[in-house]
Order: C-alpha cells, then structure tokens, then sequence
C-alpha cells in the first residue's frame, strides 16, 4: 500500500494534505524518515508514525448508533436527514453505512460500517440473526398473540418466522419481541394482524449485542472487541469480514 492512501485512510486528511505531511518530513517509517508519498509500505508490519506517534491502521469501523426519530437509515436522502448526519467527522473517511435499516419513527440500536462482508453476513436470511424491539401498543396483547407469534404469522406476501413476544407489563401494552428477519415494517405489521398498532418502537438489541443503555439518542461510538464478538457470536462465519481488522 502507498504511504499517502496509508494515512489518508487512517484519518489524517485527503490525498494532498497527507502528500504534504509526508514531504514536510515529520513521518517516519520503521525509524526512517520518509519523503515520498509513493513509498509502497506493508501495512500490517512497518511501523509508521508522526511526529513520534505510532500509526495503527484499521481497514474497518465498526459503531453502535442510538438512532433517533426523523432520520432514515440511508447514505443519502433528498427529503430527510440520513444516519451519517450523526457520524462524527473522525469517521467519515471510513465512509460508514447502516447494517440494515430501522424505520424513520423507531429508535434504537443501530449499526454502521464499512465493512460489506460482515454486514452481508449479519443481514444474510441464512444466518437468523436475532433482533430484539421494545414495542408500546395501543392496545393490550395476550397470550393468544404470543402463541400466533410463535407459530409465525401470514402475510400475503410472506409468511414470518416464528417470533418471541414478551409481555412487560400487566396492561400487555408494553412488550418486547426477538424476530430472525428483517421484512418491510415487520413488527408493526405483525401487531395489526393481531388487531394492534405500535405507537412506540425502539431496537434494543441485534444478535447478543445490546444497546448501551449510556448512548443517549443520536450519539454514536465504536463497537468494543468483546461488543464486536458479541454482534457476530451466533455464527462463527460471520466473524470472517471482521478478522481482517485484527
């Protein structure tokens, strides 16, 4: 790899403003001043530091989001604020998207990467990776409801898989649900075949990785290893993207 992608790559400009690090001679390589932005490097064995300081490179990011209302899970969108509004400048270069998506009004866990094989893997219909949702209703559920979801409920264009509904409180309007798939609107449509509507909803955990009950809405930081091994522990498959970050 090219000593100017190394450190643009590692957060410390573009292209011409690393060059121009590179040349004003404050960048050392295995203790060897470098001074060519061309100077081809390996970039899990040399050692590459500024003014001193090691620089560790990491080819993926990996962050846990407390989405709020109001924004969609997209890049881009011309009529709404998006989740990458809510990435600190720091990140950006790494250029993060969301591992699936949350709806415009559901709070919650959310995470972003760059790393397309994980994401594919955790969003993959063969791995089941369970998603955990605090849901409101505005009216009670009861054990007939559990029982429908746990048998999977009929859709005309699908038919979901067997799910877990919880009962949280004794009204039965506060519950929580585990679903293995992520359809269109998945749990506000089981609830209407129940005969209820979801008034709140917030994701609070993916696989066996919760939301940090710290993070308040809209704020966002990286995944620790152990939540890393949390987020991917279902299938060690899943771990293959991640692995390279090491």
């Amino acid at each position: 790899m090219r000593l100017d992608k190394y450190l643009s790559e590692t957060g410390f400009g573009t292209r011409s403003e690393v060059k121009k690090l590179i040349r004003g001679g404050s960048v050392t390589v295995n203790g060897i001043a470098a001074s060519k932005p061309d100077l081809h490097i390996d970039e899990l064995s040399d050692r590459v530091c500024i003014g001193g300081n090691e620089v560790k490179y990491r080819k993926f990011i990996y962050l846990m989001l407390n989405k709020p209302q109001g924004c969609v899970s997209a890049t881009f969108d011309r009529h709404f604020p998006t989740v990458i509004d809510l990435v600190p400048e720091e990140y950006l270069h790494f250029e993060p998207f969301p591992v699936g998506r949350l709806d415009i009004d559901t709070e919650g866990l959310l995470i972003l990467t760059n790393d397309g094989a994980l994401s594919h893997r955790l969003l993959s219909p063969k791995s089941h990776v369970p998603k955990t949702y605090y849901a409101e209703l505005d009216r009670p559920a009861d054990e007939n409801d559990i029982e429908r979801f746990r048998r999977g409920i009929a859709f005309d264009d699908f038919t979901a898989m067997p799910a877990e509904l919880r009962l949280l409180d004794e009204g039965g309007t506060k519950t929580e649900v585990v679903i293995r798939e992520g359809k269109f609107h998945q749990v506000k449509r089981m609830f209407e075949v129940c005969g209820k509507n979801v008034t709140y909803l917030k994701r609070i955990k993916m696989n066996n990785l919760p939301l940090d009950d710290g993070l308040q809405l809209g704020e966002i930081r990286e995944l620790t290893p152990r939540e890393l091994e949390m987020l991917t522990l279902t299938n060690p498959n899943i771990m293959k993207g991640a692995d390279e970050n090491d």
